[in-house]
């Protein structure tokens, strides 16, 4: 189940990130200990994590993804080995919420790009997910919510 999207106005938000560039295949290995190592270095500072964990897709093909793993934290922070500081930038998105299983999110996106080239509205590259409900909160998937987020290019 997809909700019906909302095209909402961001303010830019400081994040804690490991970014990677790895093969696609690789995704599923990296994400539960960049998510604890990233989690572990912002609560050390008492800056974070400030929101959901999400990642952030800077390039996809079928055979490589560049991404960052991270969490929104609420103040500048040191960089602790190889979490650093970055940041979403004020924006127009496009945002979605998904209901479901992981596996599922391929065709979430793709249904979601539709409905963005349907209301006449261009994405601007990448794309990011926040993992609202997971795995961490319940055995079920039917459970999990998934927030998906892409910028627009011409919000008017």
């Amino acid at each position: 189940m997809i909700d019906t999207p909302q095209i909402l106005q961001l303010d830019s938000q400081l994040t804690a990130v490991i970014r990677f560039t790895i093969p696609r295949a690789e995704m599923q290995t990296v994400m539960g200990p960049a998510i604890t190592e990233v989690i572990e270095a912002v609560t050390a500072q008492g800056v974070g994590p400030a929101g959901p964990v999400f990642t952030h897709h800077f390039r996809m093909s079928p055979d490589t993804f560049d991404f960052e793993v991270g969490v929104p934290v609420s103040a500048p922070f040191a960089p602790v080995g190889r979490v650093t500081q970055s940041q979403f930038p004020a924006a127009t998105v496009a945002r979605t919420i998904y209901y479901g299983a992981y596996d599922g999110l391929s065709d979430a996106w793709a249904w979601f790009g539709r409905w963005i080239a349907a209301a006449r509205y261009t994405a601007a590259p990448g794309l990011w997910e926040c993992y609202l409900v997971g795995p961490e909160s319940s055995p079920k998937p039917v459970y999990w919510r998934t927030e998906l987020n892409r910028q627009l290019t011409n919000p008017e």
